[in-house]
């Protein structure tokens, strides 16, 4: 996508940090901006900044994690702009860190429940409302460096974002053949308030196995103040929709730490002389299943398996586009 004139942005957590960054930077690119922000004050303000120069904006307080509250804001989106959004992006999210044995069951409702089920509740919600416009579009959720590896004391925050990760993966090899296009964005640092993210921690997941002190909090925000200014960073987002890039990593330093990772995993692959019998028999097993999913993509009457598909009741589901036949992994 290069043309954003004109095209409905609904973008979660846009009332500061990254989410605020895309939505001057889009709304200066031509977009309609629909802010989504669980804090009224910062919501208020973002949405007088864009209001003061001119730009087409509108403010929905939402919490991501509220599939009913998320439903009625895409219906308030309609209503105010006339269709669904041609651009989500699924930015919000919070974090906190202590060690991985030290988690509560409410650490892990928390930030996953915001950083992954909000954003699973933003594409169940908006996805279909996309397709079934035809006006095609691109969706792009900010996910983490901290997706592609576990650390001590990041387990919740880690996991949703690894989830994230393979979650835009997967839609992005869905969603092609309707004219949406799939990024995810994986920021290392950036210069935001994220390190008050437990301002918004809601009081029933309260409990945690953290040490949450003001000193916590304060190296947070000196981590945080050296990251990628949210602008800037927008930026870089604007050029890989652009580019139509699965990942946008605008971040160098980076790189070398993420050829170590992958190394590792590739590495560990056990090579096909170890095992050819049995090799041999996964591969032709799932060449045979593709081959049966192919068929059922493109002769529904013919189909021998309904595996891969959508049930028929959802008319505006296309077949699904088989995968390249390769083995399963376990």
């Amino acid at each position: 996508m290069k043309d954003f004139k004109d095209k409905v942005l609904f973008v979660t957590g846009g009332g500061s940090g990254a989410g605020f960054g895309q939505a001057k930077l889009f709304s200066e690119a031509g977009c309609k901006v629909v802010i989504a922000d669980v804090r009224q004050d910062h919501l208020d303000q973002a949405v007088k900044y864009l209001k003061d120069k001119g730009a087409p904006v509108h403010g929905i307080k939402l919490d991501i994690t509220d599939r009913a509250a998320y439903a009625a804001a895409a219906d308030e989106v309609e209503a105010v702009f006339g269709t669904p959004p041609q651009l989500l992006f699924n930015t919000a999210g919070v974090n906190t860190f202590g060690p991985a044995e030290a988690s509560t069951y409410e650490d892990y409702d928390w930030v996953m429940g915001v950083c992954l089920d909000g954003v699973i509740n933003g594409m169940v919600t908006f996805v279909p409302r996309m397709i079934k416009a035809g006006l095609g579009g691109y969706i792009v959720t900010t996910a983490s460096m901290g997706g592609f590896w576990g650390g001590p004391i990041t387990a919740p925050y880690s996991a949703a974002k690894a989830a994230v990760i393979n979650l835009m993966e997967s839609y992005r090899a869905s969603l092609g053949k309707y004219g949406i296009g799939v990024s995810v964005l994986c920021p290392a640092s950036i210069n935001s308030n994220i390190h008050n993210a437990g301002e918004t921690r809601p009081a029933h997941l309260q409990k945690t196995g953290y040490l949450m002190d003001q000193g916590a909090i304060d190296s947070l925000e000196f981590i945080y103040k050296s990251g990628l200014d949210p602008v800037d960073l927008a930026k870089w987002l604007k050029k890989g929709i652009e580019e139509e890039q699965l990942y946008i990593i605008p971040y160098p330093e980076e790189k070398a730490a993420l050829e170590a990772h992958f190394k590792l995993i590739v590495d560990s692959v056990l090579p096909v002389e170890a095992d050819p019998v049995n090799t041999q028999r996964r591969v032709d097993a799932w060449k045979a299943m593709m081959e049966m999913a192919k068929e059922a993509a493109t002769d529904p009457a013919k189909a021998k398996t309904g595996f891969g598909r959508a049930n028929p009741e959802l008319d505006w589901v296309k077949p699904a586009v088989p995968r390249p036949a390769v083995p399963p992994t376990d």
